[in-house]
């Protein structure tokens, strides 16, 4: 066994292989590093700018939200196969709100009210919007920041949510 330390979200995972991405947080396996050789960006000093704390704050508004709107659309599933993977999603998202919070040392607000629709199929359309949107935004916002552990944030963040897009198009 061995413990596994996800660079971005600081979270430990202990197993006999390197999962292919962070069980907490999305990240691909390229951030997850042996425990000894980790060095989490929440354990680094980050300088934050005016441009990274708008877009920072811009992001804790988009993963709260989108937290509950996946699990306003867990609520709606028809199988437990889609439930779940909405409860997993929310789950990501809020990881990442959770994250960008202690980045900038802020507490978690109350969480929104999410709305979401009654048939799936529009609950899958609109999955891949959000994601899409989230996807385009966090890699404009990476490339604008000048602090590389920022950089690093918005680039990991980029590829979680294309990942979910990826997810989303295998039940449409």
């Amino acid at each position: 066994m061995q413990t596994y330390i996800c660079q971005i979200c600081g979270d430990a995972y202990i197993g006999e292989r390197k999962p292919s991405e962070c069980p907490f947080c999305g990240a691909r396996e390229h951030f997850i590093k042996i425990g000894k050789e980790a060095l989490p960006i929440l354990n680094q000093e980050t300088k934050i700018n005016e441009t990274d704390k708008k877009n920072l704050l811009e992001t804790l508004d988009l993963e709260t939200k989108a937290n509950a709107i996946y699990l306003c659309m867990a609520s709606k599933a028809k199988t437990y196969e889609i439930k779940a993977m909405y409860k997993r999603l929310a789950k990501v998202e809020l990881e990442h709100a959770v994250i960008v919070t202690k980045i900038l040392k802020i507490e978690l607000p109350n969480p929104p009210a999410g709305g979401c629709s009654e048939e799936e199929v529009e609950n899958f359309q609109k999955t891949i919007e959000l994601e899409n949107h989230a996807t385009e935004l966090y890699a404009e916002f990476a490339k604008a920041s000048e602090e590389q552990n920022i950089k690093i944030l918005f680039t990991a963040l980029t590829q979680v949510e294309e990942d979910h897009i990826k997810l989303i198009k295998n039940y449409i």
